[in-house]
């Protein structure tokens, strides 16, 4: 079984509902499957620590997940046009997966939620691709053949899948989104296993 990274920081739900959609189109792809895993809120307390495994939800993401995955996609709320400081944070102590090569030749994609139309969701995706780029990963992203692409008047990318929420029920995605989301995931977990098979 290829098994994809689903890996995403959500504060209201919103970016944990498009992870889901991501999960769904990775498990419609034969011989694929999707790990879903977050990270924790940062705190400003540096005495203050969060459980190893959270209560309820997925449980947290640990590097050895970045090396036994066949591919990553990664989401993250858009902070002033940037990823939400935790998934930052989790990034930053890959170094020696960095150094190893440990993500070099795996496929990639990226996915944002924001809470208005113009809110940064291009400059997060773009700006979440640069660290996958230093890991040596390959990006794939949505191509204008998902028709969802040309029509959605919510979210939607060809640099990744997104979601507007516009302030209210954070966790509910438009038909476009959803589908944009699920043909993301799918998307590379056959990149996954076409490479996979091309080893």
């Amino acid at each position: 079984m290829c098994e994809i990274l689903v890996l995403y920081y959500s504060r209201f739900g919103a970016t944990l509902a498009l992870a889901r959609e991501i999960c769904e189109g990775i498990d419609s792809v034969s011989g694929a499957a999707a790990r879903l895993r977050t990270v924790p809120a940062v705190s400003t307390v540096t005495a203050a620590s969060e459980d190893e495994v959270p209560a309820e939800g997925p449980p947290f993401a640990t590097r050895k997940d970045l090396t036994e995955c066949a591919g990553m996609v990664m989401g993250s709320p858009t902070r002033f046009g940037n990823m939400a400081a935790p998934l930052k944070y989790f990034l930053d102590g890959t170094g020696s997966e960095w150094i190893g090569g440990a993500l070099s030749g795996k496929p990639a994609g990226v996915f944002t939620s924001t809470s208005t139309l113009h809110g940064g969701q291009e400059t997060t995706l773009l700006t979440m691709a640069l660290p996958l780029i230093h890991h040596g990963m390959l990006l794939v992203g949505i191509p204008y053949s998902e028709a969802a692409l040309t029509t959605t008047t919510t979210g939607g990318s060809p640099y990744g899948a997104s979601h507007v929420s516009w302030s209210r029920d954070p966790d509910k995605l438009s038909d476009e989104e959803c589908d944009l989301a699920k043909a993301l995931g799918k998307r590379v977990a056959e990149t996954a296993l076409k490479l996979k098979a091309a080893d």
